[in-house]
């Protein structure tokens, strides 16, 4: 069986291949661009390998691309000791272009100033922050990352078993206080909204913004909220059969996915059935097959 899973996972590492690493140079040259024109002259100091290359540029005036370029070789090394080939693979790529395309950027960016400033350092701040989370996006979605920190955070995860979440954080407020250290509180102020508004950019890339709502429904009018619903709005549904966690009353639930603009009629109309009707309802990214209108018939 785990033979079968390595072969899965293979394939789906191999597929549309070109397309992805073209995708990801893409994030990659956006993430090298927005760190010398954003980032490292505004001291916004985001976490990771890049973040640590700030402080160490502003104190030792070490090469931050020679920086994050030796550190990204050495945990590929590391990587592919400790957490195989299969995991390493993602980050190669990476790990290479990324201080590659910083070097080649850097002419560009007195050019570029020229004709293009900030004044507000929030404005600053915000255009980083889109561009940030809209490489990473970018570069995540293909499935590739740029190693650096990526690899410390898998090994904390292998072997001390610590979240990779709680990693990520623990290891970016290190580095960000550091930076706040170095600094000044202001500046670690912009690189947290930096932050921030790349989380944000990353989330809607990854899994798209919602257009949808998921209902779940429990009603005592079960058999009229599934005509209505069926045959008056020509949408599918899905029927769960559930049980009361307190009363242990076997019950029955609906599922109904409904056009995040149609969101108030369709809940008002279930509620016309059943005033007593119980909801949970949340976003809904994608939806795949089944029948779905994408317009209530009255809107």
């Amino acid at each position: 069986m785990k033979t079968e899973y390595h072969r899965l996972i293979e394939k789906v590492r191999k597929e549309k291949i070109i397309s992805r690493v073209i995708i990801m140079l893409f994030g990659a040259f956006i993430l090298a661009f927005n760190y010398n024109f954003f980032l490292l002259p505004n001291n916004f100091v985001v976490g990771g390998t890049s973040g640590l290359a700030i402080v160490l540029n502003k104190l030792f005036g070490i090469d931050p691309a020679t920086f994050i370029f030796v550190i990204g070789v050495i945990l590929i090394l590391i990587s592919f000791v400790f957490l195989g080939k299969a995991q390493t693979s993602r980050t190669i790529i990476g790990a290479l272009v990324y201080p590659l395309f910083i070097k080649l950027t850097t002419p560009l960016i007195p050019v570029i100033s020229s004709h293009l400033s900030f004044d507000s350092r929030v404005l600053t701040a915000l255009v980083a922050g889109l561009l940030f989370g809209t490489a990473n996006g970018l570069i995540y979605k293909t499935g590739f990352t740029t190693g650096g920190s990526d690899v410390i955070i898998q090994l904390i995860h292998k072997y001390l078993k610590i979240p990779t979440g709680k990693s990520i954080l623990a290891t970016n407020i290190i580095i960000i206080c550091l930076g706040g250290y170095i600094f000044g509180i202001p500046d670690m102020i912009y690189s947290i909204l930096v932050l921030v508004i790349s989380s944000v950019i990353v989330d809607r890339i990854l899994i798209g913004i919602s257009d949808s709502k998921m209902f779940f429904i429990y009603t005592k009018n079960i058999e009229e909220v599934e005509d209505f619903i069926i045959n008056k709005l020509n949408t599918g549904i899905t029927i769960f059969s559930a049980e009361g966690g307190f009363s242990k009353n076997k019950k029955k639930m609906i599922m109904c996915v409904v056009p995040t603009r149609d969101y108030y009629f369709f809940k008002e109309s279930i509620l016309k059935i059943d005033s007593d009707a119980f909801f949970v309802i949340s976003d809904c990214y994608e939806v795949s097959g089944g029948v779905k209108r994408s317009n209530l018939p009255f809107i």
